[in-house]
């Protein structure tokens, strides 16, 4: 049922970018030809939670790309994505992107950051949770400390304090919940760059999906806190300031619309950071609720990779690690290949 503007090729072409108007008008024709319905009339609401498909994790050239052990890691499994709606148009009731959406200065950039010479830290070091810098893999002997005239900016001189208790305060944080140290990412997903906009073939199905369906497909958007990680949809990587007071809060708005639809099916980049900690938060939120809800969410396993920076960090492992504690608590690891019946239970 792949439409014949669909080109699977395009899922490898960074400057790749739809039509929206041929979209639109060649939906209703599709529809009729394969009998699908208005969403309105879905018995089984099925929502599809895609994840940060943007271009700077899709592509070679993207700041960010998530290659995983492969190499081609995300490119292949947005192929499998768009090409898994496109089979299962008629099933999907909601398609739901996520989009990762930065600054020039936050917690997690090289800018945001100084060594011991003054000097700006570098894309993939770490901080650990004494304010030590790990550079390729191992301690460097400096610490890190807030770059002052970036805090100044963002909240003013007369806070610098407090923001200097509360970055000691985050990494100790991050510390002791034990999933990350903090990590200095290479600037991406900067709002207004090339980099933020979804990949062109996800563009492409989600838009169709919208037209085909009469769905509105309503994106998701995070990350834009100077001051914190936002890894998961749902929430922040840390909620408290020094003080112990709720800074941040969750996303809960939207946890409760997604547990609403009868399943859940997840993708998207990175498996071991936005993928994971979204549905660790989900998992979460579930096992206050009601432990049998995790039931309902299926996770397309061969649509998102891990972050694998050769020489540096390959987090394939801990990926699998978590996506196997998912699935023990009652979550359903799923291929995109397989035909949707042959694996929902609702």
């Amino acid at each position: 049922m792949n439409p014949s503007f669909y080109d699977p090729a395009n899922a490898t072409r960074w400057a790749y970018s739809p039509n929206t108007r041929v979209l639109q008008e060649g939906a209703r024709e599709y529809a009729r030809q394969y009998g699908i319905k208005n969403v309105v009339t879905d018995r089984r609401r099925v929502l599809l939670l895609a994840i940060d498909n943007q271009r700077d994790f899709s592509f070679p050239e993207g700041a960010l790309y998530v290659g995983g052990r492969s190499g081609t890691g995300a490119m292949d499994d947005q192929r499998r994505l768009v090409e898994f709606v496109y089979r299962e148009m008629r099933e999907i009731t909601s398609f739901v992107t996520t989009m990762d959406t930065h600054q020039a200065f936050q917690i997690f950039t090289p800018s945001f950051w100084l060594d011991q010479d003054g000097q700006n830290l570098q894309p993939h070091d770490m901080i650990d949770g004494d304010l030590q810098v790990i550079r390729g893999g191992s301690p460097t002997g400096q610490k890190a400390r807030l770059n002052a005239a970036i805090a100044r900016e963002l909240i003013g001189s007369d806070n610098l304090p407090w923001l200097q208790k509360y970055v000691t305060h985050y990494v100790a944080e991050l510390a002791r919940k034990g999933y990350y140290m903090l990590y200095i990412w290479p600037e991406h997903c900067v709002l207004g760059s090339d980099g933020h906009v979804l990949s062109g073939v996800v563009q492409e199905a989600r838009m169709f999906h919208a037209y085909v369906r009469n769905s509105q497909n309503q994106p998701q958007v995070k990350g834009g806190n100077p001051f914190a990680e936002n890894y998961s949809v749902f929430s922040p990587e840390v909620l408290t300031d020094h003080d112990g007071r709720a800074r941040l809060e969750k996303n809960t708005g939207f946890i409760n619309l997604l547990l609403q639809f009868d399943a859940v099916v997840i993708a998207g980049q990175a498996s071991s950071h936005c993928v994971m900690s979204s549905i660790r938060d989900l998992l979460g939120e579930i096992s206050r609720k009601d432990p049998s809800l995790a039931k309902k969410v299926y996770i397309l396993r061969d649509c998102t990779s891990a972050v694998v920076v050769p020489g540096v960090v390959d987090y394939t492992d801990a990926a699998q690690k978590a996506f196997d504690e998912f699935a023990s608590a009652g979550m359903n690891l799923v291929l995109s290949t397989d035909p949707m019946d042959s694996w929902l239970k609702v």
